[in-house]
């Protein structure tokens, strides 16, 4: 749709950008792996905010345990491409955006393409795809593309941040060398050091990160879009204070608490070793 009316359809972001920063966001590109929970409503709502191009990369369908929490999951999409129909419903808000697709996912022999002219990467990966979310990370890392992650956890969100000249991911979470089931509770435990939701977690038996299966819910994954959203328009626009690890945010809108956390050392510091104890003790329990 050559003739769709960009200035008029995303006028009402002015004021809170400039005219001259709407422009900018038109002509940038955001990297999104996975589409699911959390990937696919980022997606949409980057659009709203007049993103003009993306690359997405997803290789599932949808199906009926989509349906609790993600945007593109409905009776009309049962078995469709994620990533097709993402693409769709971002395309019906803004016809002329720039999709570049990755539907067979991202693996460690197209990482490099994935990212190709990325001003931002934003985590949408599964939480058990560690070690091709290591390999993304990494690469963000080496060619200076800032990366967010935004976690979500009960009902809440946890925002951390990997920018250039700043602490690492693997810095902070270090995963390597570790057990698979390890690696998962290190990662758990870097994402939120506050731990918000673990006090309103009623029935602990429904997480096993040994069999790759926890609870979600809408109210963390719009809360996430959000918050990812915010971070993407200050690294494209180049303003407002973006919290870098070892600093993160967390936002519980169950407890009625925003956290600011910071881990010197990521999970090598001596709390978050305390931490992630106390967080297998719970968990294991159930």
């Amino acid at each position: 749709m050559t003739d769709f009316p960009y200035d008029e359809a995303f006028s009402r972001n002015l004021g809170w950008v400039t005219a001259a920063e709407q422009a900018r966001l038109r002509a940038s590109r955001v990297c999104i792996a996975g589409l699911g929970g959390v990937g696919g409503i980022y997606m949409l709502t980057l659009a709203r905010l007049g993103v003009g191009a993306f690359t997405v990369a997803d290789f599932d369908d949808f199906s009926y345990a989509n349906f609790n929490r993600q945007a593109g999951a409905m009776v009309s999409t049962l078995g469709r491409s994620k990533l097709e129909v993402m693409t769709e419903m971002a395309r019906d808000i803004n016809p002329q955006i720039d999709v570049r697709p990755f539907p067979q996912g991202v693996a460690l022999n197209n990482i490099d393409e994935f990212l190709a002219d990325g001003d931002v990467y934003v985590d949408g990966l599964d939480f058990w795809a560690l070690q091709i979310r290591k390999a993304v990370f990494a690469r963000c890392t080496a060619q200076r593309i800032p990366a967010t992650t935004v976690a979500p956890l009960g009902m809440g969100a946890a925002l951390l941040n990997f920018v250039p000249g700043r602490m690492s991911f693997e810095d902070y979470f270090q995963l390597e060398g570790r057990s698979a089931e390890d690696q998962s509770y290190r990662f758990l435990a870097g994402l939120s050091p506050a731990m918000l939701q673990l006090g309103y977690l009623v029935d602990p038996s429904r997480v096993n990160l040994a069999e790759k299966r926890g609870p979600s819910t809408i109210i963390a994954v719009q809360l996430c879009a959000g918050i990812a959203a915010a971070q993407v328009l200050k690294l494209i626009l180049g303003r407002g204070d973006v919290v870098a690890a070892p600093w993160g945010l967390h936002f519980d809108a169950y407890r009625n608490k925003l956290k600011r956390t910071w881990r010197p050392g990521g999970n090598a510091n001596p709390i978050q070793r305390v931490l992630l104890a106390l967080v297998k003790r719970r968990l294991q329990a159930g």
